[in-house]
């Protein structure tokens, strides 16, 4: 064994990268965890997880992240800021941070998520939690018989808009074109549905209401005529796509033409694994995450193991 490589790096800090933690910490593999630019992921920044198994009346999103990371390091997680520029395969692997720091690992655990894209209005992120979203599955049903806006053309877009449809009396879809880019049969299904109204040619100014008090609507504009109004609504799902935090595999691991890492759990890189929403653009949700990060540790466990590293 390389004197100070680590035996298990895990690199994010949200759900999948945790339950890694957790699994390689009881496994007393000592792991260390790179929390990475946003500490506990997207969903530190929900405030109410209600699809989370065992907890009856919801949980607070940075509750359980905390909760999670408390439960690792008690059985020997470490963690450390800075996030991975590169990944440098080999025995061990290098990693190098923007610190400029290099750590040595025998194995990597790649969770390091999808970053939402924003649409860069005023104060939008102060809204999180406070009616604005970036995930249907996860919040629509806060919204049964209210009104609600999607902002976005594609696939995902439509997606959420037709999930809403379970729970709110109208969804506004604001597209900035005037026809969709989602596929042919995404399309029919939200043309088909009553409740999805469209917004063609629209962009959206910026948000209406307070971030303490709630959003209470959306000020559009029409980018042909430069006409402006207010949409009354209780809720905004931002559905403009999610960029994959992969910058740092580039070049090592194989990527779709979106970014995701196509590998498995188990990449072609000996001792490098992969979860949660890096390598996921279907569920995102925070049990899939989770499934995967213990997945990848008992595979890391495995491989350490097999390798007389463990």
């Amino acid at each position: 064994m390389s004197e100070g490589a680590e035996k298990v790096v895990v690199i994010g800090s949200g759900i999948a990268g945790l339950t890694a933690a957790i699994y390689t910490a009881r496994a007393n593999l000592s792991p260390l965890v790179l929390e990475g630019d946003e500490p506990g992921g997207q969903l530190s920044l929900t405030s109410e997880v209600e699809n989370y198994p065992g907890f009856i009346e919801g949980i607070n999103g940075f509750d359980l992240v905390q909760n999670m990371r408390q439960q690792a390091e008690r059985f020997g997680a470490r963690y450390e800021g800075g996030r991975v520029e590169r990944l440098i395969p080999g025995t061990p692997h290098r990693l190098e941070l923007d610190d400029g720091r290099t750590l040595e690992a025998h194995s990597v655990i790649i969770a390091t998520g999808a970053t939402a894209r924003w649409p860069g209005l005023p104060r939008e992120r102060e809204y999180i939690g406070h009616g604005v979203s970036t995930c249907a599955t996860c919040d629509g049903a806060f919204y049964r018989d209210l009104k609600v806006a999607v902002l976005g053309g594609g696939d995902s877009a439509l997606e959420e808009a037709l999930f809403l449809t379970r729970f709110a009396t109208e969804v506004h879809l604001i597209h900035r074109r005037d026809s969709l880019r989602a596929s042919k049969i995404m399309q029919k299904r939200a043309f088909d549905e009553p409740k999805i109204k469209f917004h063609w040619n629209t962009a959206v100014e910026s948000i209406v209401g307070e971030p303490e008090e709630g959003l209470t609507g959306l000020r559009l504009k029409d980018i042909v005529t430069g006409e402006q109004e207010d949409l009354q609504v209780d809720g905004f799902f931002i559905a403009i796509g999610h960029v994959p935090n992969t910058q740092f595999v580039q070049g090592v691991l194989d990527l779709d033409d979106q970014g995701y890492l196509k590998e498995g759990i188990v990449t072609h890189v000996a001792g490098v694994f992969a979860a949660g929403d890096v390598r996921d653009h279907v569920y995102r949700q925070a049990v899939t995450a989770a499934g995967m990060g213990c997945q990848a540790a008992l595979e890391a466990e495995r491989w350490l193991a097999a390798s007389s590293l463990g």
